[in-house]
């Protein structure tokens, strides 16, 4: 038995429908953007696995400082206690987030971060006896799978069963380009009604609903109207965050800053689960008071994981070096090149781009995980030795920063054969999923 089949055997895996799903592709090893399965078949990691990966797979330096931290200190309790490598790393993102921060909470995944800044953002008010519970979203927006990031999330065919028991959002329309001023509008009459206590948004990229775009002029007036109205704002870069979008944080690209700041996935370069929200020191000092009850009264086992964060430190060494941000302006370049290349071939709606991350829109299918379109596309890729994962319509592109330019190449090409599939130049039908079971 295989390990593929082992796995059908024992695992439930995240959003697979496990009855029709075909057997997992079995990943044995990586190094740099490659993954190679048990059969030795190599695969560009194109979505840096769920979009975690900054500087590829097994790295050499991130392996040996997570090593020395294990042979140091595996794990303390951080309620009461502290150690070197939490207190470094908080120091440093300090030194890097957007300008305002100045405290650094630390939680397990983008999820938790984000149920961080809600909680903080709610009890704030609280704290000051004022009564400011609403929150704002974009309303295709995705912020998590816990409770309070689904109620800040879209509505869709994933919460269907957890609608009743999610919060009150009021969602206003994404700015995208010819949207702009309406979605200022919309803010605007939410913000009228004085009980907002805080609006949270993917700065310039939506990821989930297909790495929407818009520019950071429009998200400039929307924090301003937040500011002129008293609500506190969220800038969730649990994705955009580490160089994504060209700059070290989406954020970077903004006059307005955010009052909190939520990250993860490449907060330590993709080697291991961690997550952690920043705050103003205005946020901070609300919960300082003679009064236990308004104390901010969140945690979690692994807060802080003195491994976890010694590979965010590791991986921050990375980030900053001048060949990464190198790699990073390559990468950005080449993402430009051939955008321009496919924006008038047939089938082919729109490509946008924000730094590394390139997305293709094609005009048929729709932009869901339900898509047979999707489903196609998603196979062809495998077949072509390249892990992308198409939001239905909608393929993207955000690499590891090691990634080759021989290795852009054949992600290129790929979406290239993947246009001539959806104009019906080749005939590329579903897997008979059965047979892969076999």
């Amino acid at each position: 038995m295989n390990l593929a089949e082992r796995d059908h055997n024992v695992i439930w895996h995240p959003y697979t429908q496990m009855k029709t799903a075909a057997l997992p592709v079995p990943i044995v090893r990586g190094e740099g953007a490659l993954l190679f399965s048990e059969d030795g078949t190599s695969y560009v990691d194109a979505v840096a696995s769920w979009w975690v990966n900054l500087h590829g797979h097994a790295h050499p330096y991130i392996a040996q400082k997570v090593t020395e931290q294990l042979n140091t200190l595996e794990h303390v309790i951080f309620a009461g206690f502290t150690h070197p490598a939490a207190v470094t790393f908080a120091e440093r993102l300090l030194q890097i987030l957007p300008q305002g921060q100045s405290r650094i909470f630390y939680s397990d995944n983008g999820s938790t971060a984000v149920e961080v800044a809600l909680k903080m953002a709610i009890q704030y008010w609280n704290n000051f006896g004022t009564p400011k519970k609403k929150i704002i979203a974009f309303r295709d927006s995705y912020h998590g799978d816990t409770f309070g990031a689904m109620s800040v999330s879209a509505r869709s065919a994933f919460t269907v069963p957890f609608w009743s028991y999610l919060f009150e959002v009021q969602f206003i329309d994404v700015p995208t380009p010819g949207n702009e001023e309406e979605s200022v509008k919309q803010l605007e009459t939410c913000a009228l009604a004085g009980d907002v206590a805080a609006f949270i948004y993917e700065p310039l990229v939506l990821g989930t609903a297909g790495m929407v775009m818009y520019t950071p002029e429009v998200l400039d007036r929307l924090i301003e109207i937040c500011r002129q109205h008293d609500i506190l704002t969220i800038a969730d870069e649990v994705m955009t965050g580490f160089g994504r979008t060209g700059r070290t944080f989406a954020t970077d690209y903004l006059q307005q800053k955010p009052d909190m700041v939520c990250l993860s996935k490449g907060l330590t370069g993709g080697t291991m689960a961690l997550g952690a929200t920043s705050c103003s020191e205005k946020v901070y000092e609300a919960f300082l008071h003679d009064d236990k009850g308004k104390t901010l009264f969140h945690g979690h086992s692994y807060t802080a994981n003195p491994v976890a964060c010694a590979a965010g430190l590791a991986s921050m060494d990375l980030l900053l070096q001048e060949e990464t941000q190198e790699s990073i302006n390559r990468i950005v370049q080449r993402h430009a090149a051939f955008a321009a290349s496919i924006k008038n071939l047939p089938q082919v709606l729109e490509v946008r781009q924000q730094g590394t991350i390139l997305a293709v829109e094609f005009e048929d299918g729709a932009t869901s995980y339900f898509s047979d379109l999707r489903d196609t596309l998603y196979s062809f890729g495998l077949e072509k030795g390249v892990i992308l994962r198409p939001l239905g319509n909608i393929i993207y592109v955000i690499p590891p920063y090691c990634i080759t330019d021989q290795q852009l190449d054949q992600v290129y090409q790929a979406i290239v054969g993947m246009q001539e599939i959806v104009t019906g130049k080749r005939h590329h039908p579903r897997p008979d999923l059965d047979m892969l079971h076999d």
